[in-house]
Formats: C-alpha cells, sequence, structure tokens
C-alpha cells in the first residue's frame, strides 16, 4: 500500500473529482447563490434559510416592539 491507504497500480479505489475553482467576481458569487438556494436536498441550505428566518423575526420583534398595532390610525 502506498502513502494515504491507496494501493499501487490497478487500484478499486476511486478518487472524487476535485471540487469546482471558487467563484471569481459577482457574477460567480450570483451564480454560486442561486445553486446553494435552488438545491433541494441540501439539509445545509434548509438549516441556513430556517437560521436565518427565525434571526429575522427576533430582530423584527425586538426593533418593533414599541409600535402598538392595536392603536387607534389617525384619520379614522
Amino acid at each position: 500500500m502506498a502513502a494515504g491507504g491507496a494501493q499501487l497500480g490497478g487500484s478499486a479505489v476511486s478518487v472524487p473529482p476535485a471540487p469546482p475553482a471558487p467563484p471569481l467576481g459577482v457574477t460567480g458569487w450570483v451564480r454560486a447563490a442561486f445553486r446553494f438556494v435552488t438545491d433541494r436536498n441540501d439539509f445545509r441550505r434548509n438549516l441556513l434559510l430556517n437560521v436565518g428566518l427565525f434571526a429575522a423575526g427576533v430582530w423584527v420583534a425586538r426593533n418593533m416592539a414599541d409600535i402598538d398595532l392595536m392603536a387607534p390610525q389617525p384619520g379614522t
């Protein structure tokens, strides 16, 4: 066996392809973000989205606490 546990010669171990290069510029970032958002089987995406929505809800609740939605509106 060679270093790293792979056999020399005709090995049956398949090497996964190299990850794609990091996105370059704004278009690469937008393409990566679009791919991240549209991936339907991504646990990380779901977790990030849910935590982000929760954090946004907490922020709105804390910063809009001084607005009384039941107070009579002016002109009515």
